[in-house]
């Protein structure tokens, strides 16, 4: 039964710590911008013209 107890132990200090790094990453801005990097590699460098 102590396993059962240690186990859950465990599992709740892994779970809040991946909420803890979850939160500072929002925190810190790194999902403000979810559209543009998907489509930044289109509009980097201008066309160039062909001879």
């Amino acid at each position: 039964m102590s396993v059962i107890f240690l186990l859950i132990t465990a599992s709740t200090l892994v779970a809040l710590f991946f909420l803890a790094a979850f939160v500072r990453a929002v925190r810190t801005g790194q999902f403000d911008d979810d559209r543009s990097p998907a489509v930044r590699m289109l509009h980097d460098d201008t066309p160039q013209e062909t001879k």
